[in-house]
């Protein structure tokens, strides 16, 4: 038998914020490999759009509207997805919002929230349901499975007016270690994932501002902004066997910006 460590074929994969940017270059891998694909969105045209591009795969995909700023949503909506799927051997929390605000010193409680319910309370929110299938499924005999979290290098970098949008994302790193560690005995592993400057709806208006394509897109190694496809293959490898032996990271994908 040839080694295939990343055939996702029987496997299904769930992703947050999924209907474009990073989440859909994640998808589009996952289903290319084999995987049934669901995706949440809230956007009614950008969830048509994402299905019609990811079952021109060929694979099963389920679009869920749900907003993962309220707990419930997002309890029903795992729920919803293992009625339809059956199981759920990959979990991406992935959904965000951009933190770029007021000054610091002006910053409302209500700016602060809506980052961090959404940046931090979601991911909670969505990990614990991912673990709660998956222990039960480890405890009936089938262990396994793999989490990843979506932070940022925001998490260390420090940046101007983006203080909510930061501590979100150290802190989806921390809770991805804490995770990570309690569930390794059942095989489920659990990783971050932290993307530099990525095209995406949230960093539309950078990406159109001459000032910063030159002082931050030029100091990126690689000399460009990340492209959803970018981060299909680091998907497909933490969805896949390849990585039984990965839990508790943070895995950096930014051209190498962090280290210049």
């Amino acid at each position: 038998m040839s080694y295939r460590p990343f055939d996702l074929t029987g496997k299904v994969a769930l992703l947050t914020g999924a209907n474009g940017g990073i989440g859909l270059g994640m998808a589009e891998g996952l289903a290319q490999a084999g995987a049934k694909v669901v995706i949440w969105g809230q956007k009614p045209e950008k969830n048509a759009a994402a299905k019609a591009r990811l079952e021109a795969y060929g694979g099963e995909v389920l679009v869920q509207t749900v907003d993962v700023a309220s707990e419930a949503a997002v309890v029903k909506g795992i729920s919803e997805a293992l009625e339809a799927m059956g199981r759920l051997d990959f979990v991406a929390a992935n959904a965000g919002v951009g933190g770029w605000n007021s000054a610091f010193t002006d910053t409302t409680d209500v700016e602060w929230r809506r980052v961090i319910t959404i940046d931090l309370d979601a991911v909670f929110w969505t990990l614990r349901e991912a673990c709660r299938h998956m222990v039960a499924r480890a405890k009936a005999g089938d262990p396994g499975g793999s989490i990843v979290a979506t932070s940022s290098t925001a998490a260390f970098h420090g940046a101007p007016r983006n203080q909510a949008y930061a501590a979100s994302k150290a802190g989806v790193c921390a809770l991805v270690r804490s995770v990570a560690v309690e569930h390794a005995k059942h095989g489920v592993r659990v990783n971050a994932l932290l993307p530099g400057w990525a095209r995406s709806d949230l960093t539309a208006p950078l990406q159109a501002w001459d000032t910063f394509n030159e002082k931050a897109i030029g100091r990126v190694p690689v000399g460009r902004w990340g492209e959803p496809e970018d981060f299909a293959g680091i998907a497909v490898y933490l969805a896949s066997d390849a990585s039984k032996f990965h839990t508790g990271d943070s895995i950096v994908i930014d051209g190498g910006y962090t280290i210049f």
